[in-house]
């Protein structure tokens, strides 16, 4: 039996009760996590697009600049919230590893994932029940939290980088971002773009959550405030 099928099995059985399944770091990573995403998006956006000029003299405005601190430090607290995440991965329990890891050769996984699929396509009645995310799920937040994190932690400190100048610790970890994505210009790109990536999944996340707290018979939101999954018959 898969690993996949077993934690199906188990959400199966565990109709009319609950089962902790999120531990608290992770809960708390979550919250943070969407907060530093929250404010790097509008102060990002703000970035690539700076306000109109306003009145007074330059030397009494700083309003670009505490844009840009805001944004330095959401991305601080981003990166080293991704490192501790990185970290929970290891010591937690089978829950915290799922962002981490994708079961691509477990077939029961993909049929979940089609599954999945269909339910939001309005093509399959009931969705399946999970302990933990499901498959379609699953795959989202891998793509759009795991590896756009790490895109966007690289290429935010390269740029970073570029500012601070040779010879900072931003500069030495991760200057050869620049030139092996092709140039500045490029990398500034591929950030712009993470961006707004990460966005669009937030609003379909968001969504989800939403729809599958009235439609599913398990409980989403509550259960990353908690930890609890509850189970409907």
């Amino acid at each position: 039996m898969s690993a996949v099928q077993q934690i199906d099995n188990d959400a199966e059985t565990a109709a009319g009760r609950s089962v902790y399944v999120y531990e608290g770091p992770v809960r708390l990573w979550h919250w943070i996590n969407a907060l530093c995403i929250l404010t790097l998006a509008v102060t990002g956006y703000l970035i690539a697009s700076p306000l109109p000029t306003v009145a007074g003299e330059a030397s009494a405005n700083f309003l670009m600049g505490y844009i840009r601190f805001a944004h330095f430090s959401a991305a601080y607290v981003f990166a080293v919230a991704f490192l501790v995440r990185i970290y929970w991965a290891i010591a937690g329990n089978h829950h915290a590893r799922q962002l981490f890891v994708l079961p691509v050769t477990d077939r029961e996984w993909w049929r979940g994932l089609l599954h999945e699929l269909r339910y939001y396509f309005f093509l399959a009645r009931l969705p399946k029940k999970y302990l933990g995310h499901n498959p379609l799920a699953h795959f989202f937040m891998f793509l759009f939290v795991t590896v756009a994190s790490v895109l966007m932690i690289f290429t935010g400190f390269a740029l970073y980088g570029e500012g601070k100048g040779l010879g900072s610790w931003q500069d030495a970890l991760f200057g050869w971002v620049i030139p092996f994505l092709g140039g500045s210009q490029a990398t500034h790109s591929w950030h712009h773009l993470g961006m707004w990536g990460i966005v669009c999944f937030v609003i379909i996340h968001v969504y989800a959550a939403i729809r599958e707290d009235i439609l599913s018979r398990q409980s989403m939101i509550s259960t990353m405030v908690s930890g609890y999954r509850m189970f409907r018959d």
